[in-house]
C-alpha cells in the first residue's frame, strides 16, 4: 500500500500530516510513502529526515499521488489540490463536513473515498484518533501565552522589594478539552483563574485544576451528545450573558472557547461585558475562525476596543507550533490507518461506528 503526503498550501497552515517518525512506522510494516518535497519544511521536518525515515521524496503532489491507495493531509483540500488523485482513494484530513457542507460533494464525483478527522466520534475507543482533541489542546496551551503576552500585568503574585504585584485573575468561558488546557497553563503561569461552561458535569474536572467553577443558572443544561456543547435556547443565553457581565468585568484575562459543531459559534462575550473590563486587559478569542465568542472579534487579527480591552481573533493556533502539533496530529492519522488497513488494504466497514462516523463519501467495503 502506498501513502502520499503533500504539502499543504492553505494560507497558514505549516503542518505536516504526517512526521518521520510516523513514516518509519509504515515503511517497516511493509507500506510506501510518498512525501512531496518541502511538506515539512515549514513543521520544522526537513526533505532529508523523511528520506532517512524510509519516505520516497517526490518533487510536486501528482507525482506523490501517484498510484496512491491513501492520500494525507492536514487541511481540506482546495479544487486545484484535489487533482492527481486517482479514482478509488482515500483521502484523510480535516475536511469539515459540517462548517463547509458544500465542500463534501467535490469528492464523490472523483470516486474518492474521504475520511474527515474532525468528523471521528469521541468514543473510548476512538481516543488515539481524535485529531480535534489534539489540536485543542494546542489551542487552549497558545491561548494562555498570547493572554500573558498581550497583558500588561504579570500572571502571577511576585513579592518585590517595591511591594507585593497581586496576581492576574483569568476566566475561562467553555471547559472542553481547549479550555482545560488553557485553565491549566494559566494556573502554571501564576493567575488565580475561574471557568464557566453550560456542562455542569465539567466542574469538577476545572476544580481538579485548582481553578474555580463559576456556576450560572440558566435554567438548561448546555450538554449534547457526543462530549460536545450544544447550543442553548434564546432564553437561556440572555440569561448567561447577564451573569457573565460581572465575572467578565473583573477579570483582566478572558479566554473564549465555546463552539457548537456546524453552527457560527456562541457569543459568550458582549459589548456590554467588554465595556466592563479595565484598560489593559486581554480577550483571547479561540473561536474567532467560526464567527467568535466576543462581539468585536476580527477574524486573524489583534484589535483594541474603544475601553482599550485587546481582543486577540488570531487563526489555526494549533500552527504556530507546528512541530508538535505535526506530531500529534500524525499519531492521530496512524491510530486511524492501523484500525483501518487489514492484510495490507483498506477496509472500511460501514457498519463499524468509527468508519461510518469518519466517512463523509463513498466508504464502501
Amino acid at each position: 500500500m502506498k501513502i502520499a503526503v503533500p504539502k499543504e498550501r492553505a494560507p497558514g497552515e505549516r503542518r505536516v500530516a504526517l512526521v518521520p517518525e510516523i513514516v518509519a512506522k509504515f515503511v517497516k510494516g511493509g507500506m510506501t510513502v510518498a512525501v512531496e518535497r518541502g511538506a515539512g519544511t515549514a513543521a520544522g521536518y526537513t526533505d532529508a529526515a523523511f528520506e532517512a525515515a524510509g519516505a520516497t521524496l517526490a518533487p510536486d503532489a501528482r507525482s506523490a499521488y501517484a498510484g496512491a491507495q491513501v492520500v494525507v493531509r492536514v487541511a481540506k483540500p482546495s479544487d486545484d489540490e484535489l487533482d492527481g488523485i486517482e479514482r478509488g482513494t482515500a483521502l484523510i484530513g480535516f475536511l469539515a463536513p459540517l462548517a463547509d457542507p458544500a465542500s463534501v460533494a467535490r469528492y464523490a464525483p472523483r470516486g474518492i473515498t474521504a475520511l474527515s478527522m474532525d468528523a471521528i466520534p469521541r468514543t473510548t475507543k476512538a481516543q488515539a484518533m481524535d485529531a480535534l482533541s489534539s489540536q485543542a489542546n494546542i489551542g487552549g496551551y497558545k491561548a494562555a501565552l498570547l493572554a500573558a503576552t498581550h497583558l500588561p500585568k504579570f500572571f502571577p503574585m511576585l513579592t518585590t522589594a517595591a511591594g507585593t504585584i497581586p496576581p492576574a485573575k483569568a476566566l475561562i468561558i467553555g471547559a472542553g478539552v481547549a479550555g482545560l488546557q488553557a485553565i491549566a497553563t494559566c494556573r502554571r503561569l501564576g493567575a488565580v483563574v475561574t471557568a464557566y461552561d453550560t456542562r455542569a458535569v465539567v466542574a469538577e474536572q476545572v476544580k481538579s485544576l485548582g481553578a474555580k467553577f463559576l456556576e450560572i443558572d440558566v435554567g438548561e443544561s448546555g450538554e449534547g451528545k457526543g462530549g460536545y456543547a450544544k447550543e442553548l435556547s434564546a432564553e437561556a443565553l440572555e440569561r448567561q450573558r447577564a451573569a457573565m457581565v460581572k465575572a467578565i468585568g473583573a477579570s483582566d484575562v478572558v479566554i473564549t472557547t465555546a463552539a457548537i459543531p456546524g453552527k457560527r459559534a456562541p457569543i459568550r462575550v458582549t459589548r456590554e461585558a467588554v465595556a466592563a473590563m479595565a484598560p489593559g486587559s486581554v480577550i483571547v478569542d479561540l473561536a474567532a475562525e467560526t464567527g467568535g465568542n466576543v462581539e468585536g472579534t476580527v477574524a486573524g487579527e489583534v484589535v483594541t476596543s474603544e475601553n482599550g480591552v485587546t481582543i486577540v481573533g488570531l487563526l489555526n493556533l494549533p500552527s504556530t507550533l507546528a512541530y508538535d502539533a505535526s506530531r500529534l496530529y500524525a499519531r492521530n492519522v496512524q491510530a486511524l490507518l492501523d484500525y483501518i488497513i487489514k492484510d495490507g488494504a483498506l477496509a472500511l466497514d460501514p457498519s463499524d461506528e468509527i468508519v461510518a462516523g469518519t466517512t463523509i463519501t463513498g466508504g464502501a467495503a
